[in-house]
């Protein structure tokens, strides 16, 4: 079977999918989540199957990070799941009641979107979370993740596939893509994908958009900055970059760019440089950075690159202004935080900086679905249509207009016999 085939499978899926009760969903969630943890053994042996192949292929260090997937990634998972099992069920939520006329009456109705296409990284859990918020949003998804991660991807897929149709789900809801050549097909899918989803670099992300006539929503570079004010607690500061930098390096919330104002830099940067390089971190210095601390020289690629390891850019910069034009320059609109004891400054900042997640004085790493109480995420998005910043729950749906009447035609409110009153009744019982 080719991929239009899944894709069209997928179609009339979605369509049964976004007929299924809230309770219906959650007992399929429940389901997913006891498969998963009875069939932990399975998992663990794909993936360790995943690693070894890494490792033999040469696989970067945080590709390898991401790739693990142990007991502890299978808590969190079943976790997430958890979490959205508790929320409301977000299909038929009424979001607006408008009385056109006495016994014309329009609601704006929330539903899921249809078929989604999501692209991701290798990381197993990644799958976990995209399907499971597919599921209880009512959309059916075609799902392709780095080929390092097929063996684990492969088993997990089987799982909540299977324990999904045993509680009540359509068959053909949800499909798992192998290789490149399968993604290059479904870019051509218009007519059955209604969302594409790619987690990447902006040149990949740059190329499903150029590739396809399906709607994207893009999710590209995590390049995301921590602002030392002048304002700032030097010790909270510390805290909250060496977090923001290495509680998890191989992520796209981790900070990779740290920016200093001139006038704590004599205090703030040994500091820092202490906290950091007791984790580990290689750090590069802009001039003026290296001449408070010893550390290696930036390059002219250095602002604009994404370790997702323990390495890190400083710069020094005069004033507020200069670290939000940097930022809106160098940054991919994904995190950034500024650390100030200063609301007006802050403010400034959190206005001013064009990113989907602004932060005062706390850790980037918070940029993230579950932790916003989404329950999961199926992406960050750093576009600016439709969702932006962790896309939940909310991100994957849409909404129609449903209107009831009484007998209107459109000809009485033409020639005046009958006027519109346009009237916000959504508070009313």
């Amino acid at each position: 079977m080719d991929i239009r085939e899944y894709a069209q499978i997928s179609k009339k899926a979605s369509v049964l999918l976004a007929s299924l009760s809230g309770s219906d969903k959650n007992f399929a969630l429940i389901m997913i989540s006891e498969r998963l943890q009875s069939n932990s053994d399975k998992i663990f042996s794909a993936n360790k199957l995943d690693i070894q192949n890494s490792e033999k292929n040469g696989v970067e260090a945080p590709i390898l990070k991401r790739l693990k997937f142990d007991q502890k990634k299978l808590d969190e998972v079943i976790e997430g799941i958890n979490s959205l099992i508790k929320l409301e069920e977000p299909v038929g939520k009424e979001l607006k009641v408008t009385e056109l006329d006495s016994d014309l009456i329009l609601h704006k109705v929330s539903c899921p979107i249809g078929v989604i296409g999501v692209i991701f990284e290798s990381r197993p859990d990644a799958l976990v979370q995209i399907s499971a918020l597919c599921l209880k949003s009512g959309n059916a998804c075609l799902l392709k993740g780095g080929s390092e991660a097929l063996e684990t991807n492969k088993a997990l897929a089987k799982i909540i596939y299977e324990a999904s149709v045993l509680a009540g789900a359509p068959e053909g809801w949800m499909h798992l893509l192998e290789t490149r050549e399968d993604v290059r097909e479904m870019l051509s899918c218009d007519d059955a994908i209604d969302l594409l989803i790619p987690r990447g670099s902006n040149e990949f992300v740059r190329y499903i958009m150029d590739n396809t006539k399906i709607p994207v929503m893009g999710h590209a570079d995590g390049i995301c900055h921590c602002y030392v004010d002048k304002f700032a607690d030097l010790e909270m500061a510390v805290k909250v970059v060496t977090d923001s930098k290495t509680q998890y390096v191989a992520v796209c919330n981790a900070t990779e760019t740290l920016l200093v104002h001139e006038a704590i830099s004599k205090a703030f940067l040994p500091m820092i440089q202490t906290s950091l390089e007791e984790k580990n971190v290689k750090i590069y210095g802009c001039e003026k950075t290296r001449e408070i601390i010893a550390v290696e020289a930036t390059t002219t690629d250095s602002f604009g690159t994404e370790y997702l390891d323990f390495e890190i850019s400083i710069k020094v910069v005069s004033d507020i202004d200069e670290a939000i034009q940097h930022i809106n320059t160098f940054g991919s609109g994904h995190t950034d935080v500024i650390i100030t004891s200063d609301l007006k400054r802050a403010e400034t900042f959190m206005v001013l900086v064009d990113s989907g997640n602004v932060f005062l004085n706390c850790s980037s790493r918070f940029s993230d679905g579950f932790r916003y109480g989404f329950g999961a995420e199926v992406g960050i998005s750093t576009s600016k249509i439709h969702a932006r910043g962790p896309v939940g729950l909310e991100g994957l749906l849409i909404y129609k207009y449903k209107l009831f009447g009484k007998g209107q035609i459109v000809a009485d409110y033409s020639d005046g016999k009958s006027k519109f009153t346009h009237r916000d009744i959504s508070n009313q019982s």
